[in-house]
């Protein structure tokens, strides 16, 4: 069999359902390995970023391994965008590059550059293929490490003259990475050091939904009766209602819990990244920190570790579970969940929409009220993000994807795409703004092309807004951030997108719900917003 055959029989092996990617002349045998497959299907996309922002959210949803391709030079730099995004959003995912043949790469040659190395600080593992005979071993070693704690993206290089070598079919097993779990020392002193406390916060994090541990953390926490808040990529954690659940945490400004945090004598942090907001920006007091992780914590100033159990949290809440520590129920001072509910607009979703203006917040509560268990949001980048972490609360743990590690623009129209792949039967709603939309809207072919029910909509308003903001609070002026705009209703349609555009509150309701009833085909909201001045 030829090199490219062997792969693809690996990574049906694993289990691949799809690759996503755009063809070149040095993965052309790649591809055509790929259309033999009966179990994978490539997945042609309008560019190399839109392929990696797929695989990035399709195997953050799906709980396999995304997987994309591009060839050598410029396919590969479009991938890096996409790659670095699963890199500090932990999603795992393999990266397939073609390469130039051995017989050029030891001389300047067109389109050649140094893919491995320019790929290095962007993934867990980068390699180039040297030995066709080695690609069981690679591909197996790839998924490993991608999906080991932290989850992230893994690089293979296949250069071109190997592509086509005629090797010894042969895949390995897969085999279960092995379970951590604390020791009982560590279990006993961190029972102790909860029963010394008196007013415990827990703070929660995305590695709790990666580990499907939703259910041990709801436990634990209803047992220990503190405040919990959680970060932007953890939302849905709690059910909106609970009466412990103090939203979300990690903005720059009128972040209202950090005031709980600094009452409270000790955090206990629960599956957190500091990826997503690092210490000295919610634990200004130094407050103590019971550690609770899949991998052992950063040295910090603002993160005193007094006790630490690392790691899979399913097992470790259920450990902690079957412990006799007492109720630490206790709430913050000055009314603080009201102040939160209200400054974030969270229970203003049972109003009557028909006299509501038509902005962001309030398009937020109309998604959330017509949206189900099941519905999943994918935001982009900018200023509607921050509005999604404050108001949007998702009915279930994964229900609400937001880039906040490496936040790039742009994820949100191919991140949809994997997303609906990953969840065929799940409604899925994709936020943008128009700076994001335009970055990867051709991809909407795509999701044409593969026939995918989809809910796009556009917050139109002209402007960089978040960085319009940031520029009047430093230099009371913005330059830059504006710019025109195309129709992008009539824009959809000629994707063969059905392109609406409300002008109030009540008729976007209105034309949202018939449209999640119904789930046929793509729908594009061009959605106006008041131009800030």
């Amino acid at each position: 069999m030829k090199a490219t055959d062997v792969l693809i029989q690996c990574l049906e092996n694993e289990g691949v359902e799809y690759i996503f990617g755009i063809v070149g002349k040095e993965t052309l045998d790649l591809v055509e390995s790929i259309s033999r497959s009966e179990q994978i299907q490539f997945v042609p996309v309008r560019h190399e970023q839109g392929a990696a922002f797929m695989a990035n959210v399709y195997g953050k949803l799906a709980n396999k391994t995304g997987v994309c391709t591009a060839t050598l030079g410029p396919g590969a730099t479009n991938l890096l965008t996409g790659i670095a995004s699963a890199l500090l959003d932990h999603s795992p995912l393999l990266a397939i590059t073609g390469q130039a043949g051995f017989e050029r790469q030891h001389k300047q040659s067109h389109q050649l550059i140094d893919v491995i190395k320019m790929m290095e600080p962007a993934t867990k593992w980068a390699s180039q293929i040297k030995d066709p005979k080695t690609i069981p071993e690679m591909i197996r070693k790839s998924f490993r490490i991608a999906n080991t704690e932290r989850p992230g993206p893994v690089l293979i290089e296949l250069p071109e003259n190997l592509a086509v070598e005629d090797v010894p079919p042969r895949v390995l097993p897969v085999i279960p990475i092995p379970t951590r779990i604390p020791d009982d020392r560590s279990i006993q002193t961190s029972a102790d050091v909860i029963k010394q406390s008196t007013k415990p916060f827990v703070i929660v994090g995305d590695g709790v939904i990666r580990d499907t541990a939703s259910k041990e953390l709801l436990d634990f926490v209803e047992k220990l009766g503190a405040p919990v808040t959680h970060s932007f990529m953890a939302k849905g954690i709690l059910p909106k209602h609970h009466p412990q659940n103090f939203y979300t945490f990690g903005f720059g400004e009128n972040d209202f819990v950090l005031s709980g945090i600094e009452e409270a004598d000790l955090l206990i942090v629960i599956g957190f990244d500091f990826i997503e907001k690092l210490p000295k920006d919610w634990n200004r007091a130094k407050v103590p920190v019971l550690h609770i992780n899949a991998i052992p914590a950063e040295m910090d100033e603002y993160y005193p570790v007094q006790a630490e159990l690392v790691g899979i949290l399913k097992i470790t809440l259920q450990t902690l579970n079957t412990l006799d520590l007492p109720s630490k129920h206790w709430l913050p001072s000055g009314n603080l969940k009201n102040r939160i509910e209200q400054s974030h607009h969270i229970f203003q979703d049972e109003k009557d929409t028909a006299h509501l203006p038509l902005t962001t917040e309030h398009i937020l509560q109309v998604i959330e009220k017509l949206s189900s268990d099941k519905t999943i949001i994918i935001s982009d980048v900018g200023a509607h993000k921050i509005s999604i972490a404050r108001t949007y609360q998702p009915k279930q743990p994964g229900g609400l994807v937001i880039s906040n590690g490496f936040a790039s623009m742009g994820i949100a129209i191919p991140g949809a795409i994997g997303a609906k792949l990953a969840l065929p039967n799940n409604p899925v709603i994709c936020i943008s703004g128009d700076g994001g939309a335009l970055m990867t809207f051709s991809e909407i072919e795509t999701a044409t092309r593969l026939g995918l029910s989809l809910i796009i909509i556009v917050l139109n308003n002209h402007v960089l807004e978040l960085e319009r903001q940031m520029m009047n609070k430093k230099f009371y002026k913005s330059f830059g951030v504006k710019f025109g705009n195309p129709d992008f209703a009539l824009l959809a349609e000629s994707f063969g997108v059905k392109g609406v555009r409300p002008q109030t509150l009540e008729e976007f309701e209105v034309l949202l719900k018939q449209e999640l009833e119904s789930q046929t085909g793509i729908v594009l909201f061009d959605i106006p917003l008041q131009q800030t001045t």
